[in-house]
Order: C-alpha cells, then sequence, then structure tokens
C-alpha cells in the first residue's frame, strides 16, 4: 500500500507540475493558457507541501510519527487549493471575454477570503493528532460555495459558446469534490474512506489536462 500511494503520489505532482511549466513557458504573456499553466503550478506545489510529507512518512516510520509536518501541509493546501479556484475563475473570465459581472467576482474573492481567514483560526488544530471536525467542516462551507459557483459558470457558459475543451470541466470539479468531502466528514470515524482523495486526485490532473491539450491545439493551429 505504502509503495503504490508514493508511486501515485510522486507521479500526479511529477505530471501537473510539468505541465503547468510547459503551459507556463509555452504560452505568451497574457495568454489564458499562461494563467492556466500557473494554476496548475499552484495547485502541484501546494499538494506537495502534504504529499512529500506523507511519502516520506509511509516509507519511514509510519504517519503517527509525522502529525505536525502532516498538518502543516494540509494547512498549506488549503490554502493553495483556494488560490487554484480563484484562478480557475479568473480563467474562465479569459476565457469566455467576461468583461462586467463585478459583483461576481466581489462573491468569488470574499468566499476565497473566508475560506483563508478560517483556515488561520488555530481551533482548526492542524498540528493536533485530533483535528476539530467542526472546523474542518466549518472552513469548507465557502470552499464547497466556491466550488459549485465555479461548476455553474463553467457549465452554462462552455454550452453557450459550444467550448468543447472544457465541457467536462464542470464535472471534474464535481467529482473533485464529491470525493473529497466525505473525506473531511467521515475520515477521522472510518479512515478506509480516506481512499477517496485518489479519485478526487485523478480528478484535478483531468482538469489540468484539458487546459494543457487545448494549449496545445491552440499552438498548433497558430503554427499553421
Amino acid at each position: 500500500m505504502a509503495i503504490g500511494e508514493t508511486i501515485f503520489d510522486i507521479g500526479y505532482l511529477i505530471t501537473v507540475l510539468t505541465l503547468g511549466i510547459i503551459m507556463i513557458a509555452r504560452s505568451p504573456s497574457g495568454s489564458p493558457f499562461r494563467l492556466f499553466g500557473i494554476m496548475a503550478v499552484t495547485l502541484g506545489a501546494g499538494d506537495a507541501f502534504h504529499l512529500v510529507p506523507r511519502v516520506y512518512a509511509l516509507c519511514t516510520d509510519g504517519l503517527a510519527h509525522h502529525v505536525a509536518a502532516l498538518g502543516v501541509g494540509k494547512f498549506v493546501t488549503s490554502i493553495t487549493m483556494t488560490a487554484f479556484y480563484v484562478l480557475l475563475y479568473h480563467f474562465w473570465r479569459q476565457r469566455y471575454a467576461v468583461t462586467d459581472r463585478k459583483n461576481l467576482t466581489t462573491t468569488v474573492w470574499a468566499l476565497a477570503a473566508a475560506r483563508v481567514i478560517l483556515c488561520l483560526f488555530p481551533q482548526n488544530g492542524w498540528t493536533s493528532p485530533a483535528p476539530s471536525l467542526a472546523w474542518g467542516i466549518l472552513r469548507n462551507i465557502p470552499f464547497t460555495i466556491l466550488g459549485v459557483l465555479i461548476v455553474v459558470l463553467f457549465i452554462r457558459e462552455s454550452r453557450a459558446a459550444g467550448d468543447t475543451a472544457f465541457r467536462h470541466m464542470g464535472l471534474a470539479i464535481i467529482v473533485s469534490f464529491a470525493c473529497y468531502l466525505p473525506v473531511v466528514l467521515f475520515a477521522d470515524s472510518f479512515p478506509p474512506i480516506g481512499a477517496l482523495m485518489l479519485p478526487k486526485t485523478c480528478a484535478y490532473v483531468w482538469a489540468v489536462v484539458m487546459g494543457f491539450r487545448e494549449m496545445k491545439r491552440n499552438l498548433v493551429s497558430v503554427a499553421c
């Protein structure tokens, strides 16, 4: 199990970071795909703070001996995942040439700020062997609302624009939250449910691959 998860985690980080870096390098300044690449690197770099200590723990003396490091990693990941969705929202604006709807932007940033502020409270018990379930639920309320909002925006706009490249972005986000929220709620009382983090991770890889494939298609179109 330790070997399998280690291979999976390392493969995930390498894939997401590599695709993100390539997108940043190949996309011109101001391109929505450069923003998408920054988003992918933010995702991978943030997850590394949690996954690298986890891999180390699995391959050495076990998770129980690295509670503090894993907790700090979860905290960092919580912040960077919030940034991921803010960046995805701004990619949505660029992709579909949205120039107005300032109230929507304010809502997105307010939800992100609420999530980050809630994560900063010591009551979360990030480095505790028994972190607060109540605070785990509380800090994920604005995060879940933000995710639902992004899902609705991508589904509506991709359909209206006939955008086949990102028609499944909403589905990828739905899958990620459908796997993530049960872990938040039940992982402490039923640890095997933590396995849902694997399909959650795959959903994020899927989302990044969508952007990478569309960038490549655009580059080919420009070259022709």
